[in-house]
């Protein structure tokens, strides 16, 4: 007997992938910032700003005051340059001093070019058409396709991680010994092989979700073997701790084997396809 099809979250009655967050569900305590750095960053960037986006557990309505970061991405006309980074980590630094409700901003800033490339179209371009929520100027997701949580999608996202596992050693081995240091690692690290565990098995889940806890137990119903190490994983990317052997774990033992399978499943990321090879 056929398996009975499953509706899973984040996609359509077609089965495109939906915007995940929304102004409307900013938490109230997270509106004050939220509209401070709508207006802030068109004071600094005028005319160059193409558009301005949310994303993360704050227009999703899940975000914790106190606990949670603010997360935002500028889409510039023009290349980014030195001063343009300068003025937005000041920025950065004054919302996060104003605010005590966010525990810490951060800002990404690309080109509005870049984000509409061709080479992005599978990484950046669906990042902003279906994670970022908009907050002033244009939509740029009116310029870029609509997506499914293929395996087209899944190595263009994620199919880098082999690359970046020597990376993430040179910052383990460059950081101060101590529980402060490791800390952000842990997080940032944790979060990373969270997603990308998921996005391995997304094609075959056929949903999305952001919620790491959620990623963790698809992950595992097709790898219950590997499934106790990420569900840890997704528990540290929340509440982390600076322990040097999960860092060790995870650039040793959960990241290699991940990249590898990662490769085998979905290949390795490269130049996204023409629009009219998909």
């Amino acid at each position: 007997m056929a398996e009975a099809a499953v509706h899973r979250p984040g996609l359509d009655a077609h089965g495109y992938m939906v915007r995940e967050g929304s102004l409307a569900w900013v938490p109230h305590a997270f509106r004050p910032v939220v509209a401070a750095a709508r207006e802030r960053l068109t004071a600094a960037f005028g005319s160059r700003l193409s558009g301005a986006y949310l994303y993360g557990s704050v227009p999703r309505g899940t975000a914790r005051v106190g606990r949670s970061d603010l997360d935002l991405l500028v889409a510039l006309h023009g290349e980014p340059t030195t001063g343009d980074r300068d003025a937005v980590r000041a920025l950065e630094e004054r919302l996060d001093r104003e605010f005590r409700e966010v525990d810490g901003v951060g800002t990404l800033l690309y080109s509005r070019e870049r984000l509409l490339s061709e080479r992005e179209r599978y990484d950046l371009g669906w990042f902003v058409s279906c994670l970022c929520t908009p907050l002033s100027g244009e939509d740029l997701a009116t310029a870029l396709p609509r997506y499914r949580p293929d395996s087209l999608l899944a190595r263009q996202t994620n199919g880098d991680l082999a690359m970046l596992l020597p990376r993430w050693r040179e910052r383990i081995a460059g950081a101060d010994d101590t529980e402060e240091a490791r800390r952000p690692l842990v997080r940032f690290m944790s979060r990373h092989l969270v997603r990308t565990g998921f996005t391995l098995v997304m094609p075959r889940w056929n949903g999305w979700t952001s919620d790491l806890t959620e990623m963790a137990e698809a992950f595992g119903a097709y790898y219950p073997r590997r499934a106790a190490g990420m569900r840890t994983a997704a528990i540290l990317g929340r509440e982390p701790t600076g322990d040097r052997v999960v860092l060790a774990s995870y650039v040793d033992d959960l990241g290699p084997w991940l990249a590898e399978e990662y490769a085998r499943v979905h290949g390795v990321k490269g130049p996204a396809p023409r629009v009219t090879d998909v």
